[in-house]
C-alpha cells in the first residue's frame, strides 16, 4: 500500500487512532450516526451499541476527545467491509479521512485479505486514493436493504 499520509505529522498535532474500544464515545458516535450521517439516520442506540461490539473499531482522538470513527466488518481472513466512517465537521479538511482509511487498510489483522468492500454516495474520491473502484461485476451482488425508522423523541435511548 502506499502511503498517503504521515502519521508523525498527525501524531505531532495531538492526534491519534487506536482500536481500543474502551475509548470510544458512544454519546457522539450515535448523535452523529442516528441524527447527522445520511446512512444510518435513526439508527437505534441498542443496534449501534451491538455493531460496535461485532466490529472492529476504529477511533480518532484530540487529545483525548474523540473526534471520528469508522467500523470494519470482518472475518479477518477475506473480507472486510468499512462502514460508518466520519469526521466531526469541525475537524474536516484536515487529512484526518485519509489517515483513517489510510490506517484501517495498513491494520496488521487485515492483511491479505480477498475483498474490501465500502459504499458510498459522496466520498468516491477519498476511497478511490486507496484501490477502491466501482463494483467489478455489479450483476454478481445482491442486497437485502432496509432503511432504519427514524425514532419518535421519547424512544430515543443513548
Amino acid at each position: 500500500m502506499h502511503v498517503i499520509m504521515n502519521d508523525d505529522a498527525f501524531l505531532k498535532k495531538g492526534f491519534q487512532i487506536s482500536t481500543d474500544k474502551n475509548l470510544l464515545d458512544f454519546e457522539m458516535m450515535y448523535k452523529y450516526l442516528s441524527e447527522d450521517s445520511y446512512w444510518a439516520k435513526g439508527i437505534p442506540a441498542e443496534r449501534l451499541k451491538k455493531a460496535i461490539e461485532n466490529s472492529l473499531c476504529f477511533g480518532v482522538y484530540k487529545q483525548n476527545e474523540q473526534v471520528g470513527f469508522a467500523r470494519t466488518v470482518t472475518d479477518m481472513a477475506t473480507f472486510a467491509y468499512i462502514c460508518d466512517v466520519f469526521i466531526l465537521p469541525e475537524y474536516r479538511n484536515l487529512g484526518l479521512s485519509k489517515w483513517l482509511i489510510q490506517t484501517i487498510a495498513g491494520h496488521p489483522e487485515l492483511q491479505g485479505l480477498r475483498r474490501w468492500s465500502l459504499a458510498t454516495s459522496d466520498a468516491h474520491g477519498l476511497y478511490s486514493q486507496f484501490g477502491f473502484t466501482l463494483l467489478s461485476r455489479p450483476e454478481n451482488w445482491m442486497e437485502k436493504f432496509k432503511p432504519y425508522q427514524p425514532l419518535k423523541k421519547e424512544e430515543e435511548q443513548p
